[in-house]
């Protein structure tokens, strides 16, 4: 019950912002945390979810005790570009991408006393 997502145009750095607000919770959780999140990694981390939990459902599991076990975020390559500066010198830009894993468990919901 996993899915990734390789080569997103975003620095790590930010995208595991994102990525740390949902770790540990439910699927239905994390979606709702993530449709009123502000950032722009937000949109790509819950289309990932659903993927995986799409993903979890074809091998036979029940969407509503699914748990988000583990979502990590790794740097992938880094496009290197440079930006002119002054006196004929050249400064470099480091546009990076990240890779993101999900693995999703199927966990058993406990009510609430």
């Amino acid at each position: 019950m996993k899915a990734s997502l390789s080569n997103y145009r975003q620095s790590p750095r930010k995208v595991r912002l994102v990525t740390e607000a949902v770790k540990g919770k439910y699927v239905s959780a994390a979606d709702v945390v993530l449709s009123y999140m502000p950032k722009r990694a937000a949109e790509a981390i819950q289309k990932l979810i659903k993927s995986a939990a799409a993903n979890a459902v074809n091998l036979g599991a029940s969407i509503e005790n699914l748990m988000i076990k583990n979502i990590e975020v790794n740097k992938g390559f880094v496009l290197k570009r440079s930006m002119p500066r002054a006196m004929g010198v050249a400064k470099p830009i480091n546009k990076r991408t990240s890779h993101v894993d999900v693995v999703l468990a199927e966990v058993a919901k406990n009510p609430k006393k």
